[in-house]
């Protein structure tokens, strides 16, 4: 996947796809007695509910240059009952949302806060999920991520790419697909991300998973949930994270673990304990910015 990404295609291409999911049905739309040759909407049933022309849907679908406007995207997500994320990605393909004003929040004040957390894993990630900041408790839990190069300080890297983490997630395929749908969301709102691309481009060609579970297109910006994780040393746990963004930052992102029941409180206060009981001069390398 280039820098250059053709997003009038990308747009074309989702609204087909979301079209094709739908059932009349949902849509409280009549159901005909005979059976549809494609599944989905027809494109005529998309522009009734959209109130637009069913040329300018065939236009849309076909990738013919055009730039909706709002209002126009708005009826559109409604007419496919597209979700909150699907709505925003729809916006940032066509390049009619905005980035937020930026903050006086400083790197190394979240690096600081991101040590904080501990006993709690932390992590602070940018939206390319490149791992910018850890605390000891999240090194123990996850990976030495000063052993790495820092190319390879990402978390969607690690869990499509590197070895340890084959078995790691206890539900993988769940794992790999919801971070793809909050990268999509990322891509879409600055699809001329250089950097974003190829490592887009990376994880397609390396991964044959990674490549299928791309294709779904899904979208979702997943800022709660659980993750059951299989850790070599203290066995099954079940986290609970949330994702915090900086106020008028939406570029970086604070990643805090909690356990998610009484069994897993009992490994993380392990890791914990571990981690204090290794020498401070590596802990401190593993908690500082990485750049």
């Amino acid at each position: 996947m280039s820098a250059n990404v053709d997003v009038t295609h990308e747009l074309a291409v989702f609204l087909r796809d979301r079209r094709k999911r739908l059932a009349p049905e949902e849509v409280d739309l009549p159901t005909s007695r005979r059976p549809r040759r494609t599944p989905g909407l027809r494109r005529e049933e998309v522009a009734e509910l959209a109130g637009v022309s069913v040329d300018y849907v065939i236009r849309l679908e076909q990738g013919r240059g055009l730039r909706p406007s709002p209002e126009v995207l708005d009826a559109l997500a409604r007419a496919l009952r597209l979700s909150e994320d699907e709505h925003a990605y729809l916006f940032d393909l066509v390049g009619h949302r905005t980035t937020g004003r930026r903050g006086n929040v400083t790197a190394d004040s979240l690096a600081h806060l991101v040590r904080a957390m501990s006993p709690l894993p932390a992590m602070l990630v940018d939206r390319r999920f490149d791992i910018l900041a850890w605390n000891p408790e999240m090194a123990e839990l996850m990976l030495r991520f000063d052993r790495l190069p820092p190319e390879q300080r990402n978390t969607m890297t690690l869990c499509v790419l590197h070895p340890a983490y084959r078995d790691f997630y206890r539900h993988r395929e769940q794992t790999i697909r919801e971070g793809i749908a909050d990268l999509r969301a990322a891509w879409a709102a600055d699809p001329e991300d250089a950097a974003l691309a190829d490592l887009i481009g990376t994880l397609r060609s390396g991964s044959e998973e990674f490549a299928r579970l791309w294709e779904r297109r899904d979208v979702k910006v997943n800022g709660h949930g659980l993750k059951a994780l299989l850790h070599p040393d203290v066995g099954p746990l079940t986290i609970e994270f949330d994702v915090l963004t900086p106020l008028g930052d939406t570029t970086q992102r604070l990643v805090v673990y909690r356990p998610a029941d009484v069994p897993s409180k009992k490994a993380l206060d392990l890791i914990a304990r571990r981690t204090g009981e290794e020498s401070s001069p590596l802990r401190a390398m593993e908690s500082t910015p990485a750049r």
